[in-house]
């Protein structure tokens, strides 16, 4: 009778050591994310509401903004604006101007806008940049043209933007409110003063003869604006975001910072 329990026994143990062999050579199973998506399986309150929770998040995020029920208005006037004209007169303009000659186009403004940068980078003292600048402007203005072609990005000189309200920024005079302009976007008080300014210099120096031209011909500043929004990759609605507009403000807040400090 003992032979029967020793029988069973040994089946038993048979039995475990092919489950355990079985499972070593069985493949190894990657879990499919690879560690890609390490959030996926957090489960979080099905009761909290996502705008709720972006908006308290958004709240370390203020802003001085005490003009905001204006700045809203007009940030949404620009909103509309720009999907009902502006984008679709610089989608005009792409289909019906060749590639090189938009490039060309380009050009032409950047280089006329880097007298003010010049005149900004000598205002902050920043030798090399200034240095850099002139540079740009004497080989664009010569060799590209007139500024048509952009040798000196070619040679390792990129454009550096340079503003009166990142010079005014440099000797510590603060940006003030936030404050939507017209057609033009995110800016500030003391940005705004520092368009204000730099247009006037423009003006005043007359590089190209250009200033001079557009009093007659509106024309010329007409495609500079297409340009510039053309240039200019930011697409209202792209942040998919019931809180674009205050982003939008942080984003342009923090950059400007950073740009007075480099």
């Amino acid at each position: 009778m003992a032979k029967y329990p020793l029988l069973i026994a040994a089946l038993l143990c048979a039995s475990v050591a092919n489950a355990d062999n079985s499972k070593a050579n069985a493949p190894v199973v990657i879990d499919s994310d690879g560690f890609k998506e390490p959030l996926s399986k957090l489960k979080f309150n099905p009761g909290l509401d996502q705008r709720e929770f972006e908006r308290s998040t958004l709240n370390a995020l203020n802003v001085y903004d005490p003009l905001e029920e204006w700045n809203r208005r007009v940030y949404h006037f620009n909103y509309r604006f720009d999907q009902w004209v502006f984008l679709p007169v610089v989608d005009g303009y792409r289909y019906i101007t060749p590639s090189f000659l938009r490039t060309g186009v380009s050009n032409f403004f950047n280089n006329l806008g880097d007298v003010p940068n010049l005149l900004n980078s000598l205002l902050q003292f920043k030798g090399k940049r200034s240095m850099e600048t002139s540079a740009r402007l004497l080989l664009n203005t010569t060799v590209g043209v007139a500024g048509l072609w952009d040798p000196a990005t070619a040679m390792g000189l990129p454009r550096q933007n340079e503003d009166f309200g990142q010079t005014l920024g440099f000797y510590g005079v603060p940006s003030g409110a936030y404050f939507v302009l017209p057609i033009l976007g995110p800016s500030n008080i003391r940005d705004t003063g520092g368009l204000a300014v730099d247009f006037t210099a423009e003006n005043a120096i007359n590089f190209l003869n250009v200033a001079q031209v557009s009093a007659s011909h509106p024309e010329v500043w007409l495609l500079r604006s297409v340009d510039k929004r053309y240039q200019t990759g930011f697409r209202y609605g792209q942040l998919n975001s019931p809180f674009e507009y205050e982003k939008v403000r942080y984003v342009y807040t923090e950059s400007r910072k950073l740009q007075i400090a480099e």
